[in-house]
């Protein structure tokens, strides 16, 4: 018995190994084999499929994808201060793969978790900012490294003032937030010199400055 394929695992999972096994919707890959090589908190497999190529042979492939769970992430901006309001935390992969301190400024973001996008990033913008958000904006959906990880994150915006602060976010599963306000044109300038490094970041305050609250 195998945990998260024939028993649950620590969230309660089974059948991991089915995942993507029922696929037709592209006739040039015949998905034959799904292995689950981890399934801790998320879940790592392994696939074996065959793939037709633009010639029209066909090839055998071996690919690992990474499934985190689909998530959200929020640009909190206040138009008529022209700032943005911007999460500060530690990130382990940054800080191994070269970033100097892994502290890296970022837009609010987590895991849907079950619910719809929008509910799920209005949770997170309480939790990491102390924000109560209303009405957000769908932005776009992303994925965001296609090669190897399934999520799909969604892309939100909304408005800030002091009288949506309720006092502070939360911190859970061992998250140390802190909230950084700047003004938006530094918020820009910081992607220009490495600052902000951030993928999802940078991608809502580019969106900002050319179709979002501070377009010219």
């Amino acid at each position: 018995m195998t945990a998260g394929i024939d028993t649950p695992d620590r969230r309660g999972r089974t059948g991991l190994d089915r995942h993507g096994q029922d696929l037709t919707g592209n006739p040039q890959v015949r998905i034959l084999d799904v292995e689950v090589l981890s399934c801790d908190w998320y879940v790592l497999r392994r696939s074996t499929f065959d793939y037709q190529h633009s010639d029209g042979h066909w090839s055998r492939e071996q690919r690992e994808t990474y499934d985190r769970g689909d998530g959200a992430t929020i640009l909190l901006y206040d138009a008529d201060r022209r700032t943005v309001l911007l999460t500060r935390q530690f990130r382990l992969p940054a800080y191994v793969n070269g970033h100097p301190d892994g502290m890296l400024l970022e837009t609010a973001a987590g895991l849907l978790d079950g619910d719809s996008p929008e509910e799920a990033i209005r949770r997170e913008a309480a939790e990491e900012t102390g924000h109560t958000v209303g009405a957000a904006e769908r932005v776009f959906d992303v994925y965001m490294s296609p090669g190897s990880v399934t999520e799909r994150l969604h892309f939100f915006a909304a408005p800030y003032t002091p009288a949506t602060a309720t006092g502070g976010g939360i911190a859970a599963e061992g998250e140390d937030i802190s909230t950084v306000e700047l003004p938006f044109d530094r918020a820009l300038a910081m992607i220009r010199d490495g600052s902000i490094a951030d993928a999802k970041t940078i991608m809502l305050l580019q969106w900002a400055a050319l179709d979002g609250p501070f377009a010219p």
